[in-house]
């Protein structure tokens, strides 16, 4: 097919979604920018990592020149110090979505968040509720001082559903559930669920072994030390980002700014970033697992592309 013959056959599809899902380090990227120029398409972001502005080294957020011109949605969009939550997310990925659609170009979510994936992609209804930074201090105390099991006992009196789904070890999400009966008063569990989402879905996926993922991860961690990630988190830090801010959060920041701080030597930082993202890799294999219907190439064959661009074709033509 040629570019005139993909853009009409789109143009009779405009629910149609297409997702590139892989760990990190297997070249989503990459493939969705080739596939937004094949198809005359827009990328969407689902990298938690890459919605902050100034942590562009230690996300591997592309460049200008890597964006090769295609248009990127949810890239750079934050400060470091701004909360974002998954409603937040879920909002705007189905704006740009939408937006991308409306202009008859071909919208490609890329990226590697679990949680955003999964917002989008199953349709989840998620409480849009502030969060009220006093309420979860207070209760990150309680936790502390009085242990995790009495926070829970606390939900299970408003929110048994809740309770029962969300173990006693997860601080954050019990308080989460507690924040919304507080706020609105009602039960979290009555709130939540899935409706089918507004488009159909072709789920591309990129799958490498993982001693492979572990070598291009270890590659890409000495690159990005070589480019400057020291330097980018000392600036950060210079311009007051706090430590605790929720980008700093990110794999390589806490590491680098133990090593700042003579906690650590920056043999051990570089050495604990690869091992902190090897087990972030083992948990997005274990999430990708789950996953039902995905199209599973591998980026080492010649011909992949080839391949992936035949399945999108198809799937755009159906």
């Amino acid at each position: 097919m040629n570019g005139t013959t993909l853009a009409t056959t789109y143009s009779a599809n405009k629910t149609a979604l297409i997702a590139v899902v892989g760990a990190t380090a297997a070249g989503k990227t990459s493939t969705a920018i080739r596939l937004a120029r094949r198809f005359q398409g827009e990328v969407i972001s689902a990298d938690s990592r890459y919605l902050y502005r100034g942590l562009d080294i230690g996300t591997a957020t592309p460049s200008e020149s890597e964006m090769a011109g295609v248009p990127h949605h949810l890239i750079n969009i934050l400060d470091p110090e701004d909360d974002y939550t998954l409603a937040h997310y879920q909002r705007d990925a189905m704006a740009a979505i939408a937006d991308v659609t409306r202009r008859d170009r071909l919208p490609i979510l890329a990226g590697g968040t679990p949680l955003y994936l999964n917002a989008l992609l199953e349709g989840w209804r998620i409480p849009e509720v502030p969060p009220d930074p006093v309420f979860r201090a207070g209760m990150e105390a309680r936790a502390a001082a009085e242990g995790p099991d009495v926070l829970h006992q606390q939900l299970a009196q408003v929110d048994p559903a809740a309770a029962d789904r969300i173990p006693a070890g997860n601080v954050r999400r019990v308080i989460r559930a507690l924040e919304i009966h507080r706020q609105t008063g009602r039960r979290m569990s009555e709130i939540e669920g899935k409706e089918p989402p507004p488009w159909r879905t072709l789920l591309i996926g990129l799958t490498l072994p993982r001693e492979e993922l572990y070598r291009r991860i270890d590659e890409r961690v000495g690159q990005q030390i070589e480019d400057g990630l020291v330097d980018e988190v000392r600036e950060l830090l210079r311009r007051g980002v706090p430590a605790e801010a929720p980008a700093m959060s990110a794999i390589g920041y806490p590491q680098i700014m133990a090593y700042l701080d003579g906690r650590t030597t920056l043999e051990e930082a570089v050495a604990r970033i690869k091992f902190d993202t090897h087990r972030y890799v083992r948990h997005q294999s274990t999430w990708l697992k789950r996953m039902a219907d995905v199209h599973w190439f591998d980026p080492r064959d010649a011909n992949y592309f080839d391949q992936i661009i035949q399945c999108v074709a198809e799937f755009l033509a159906t």
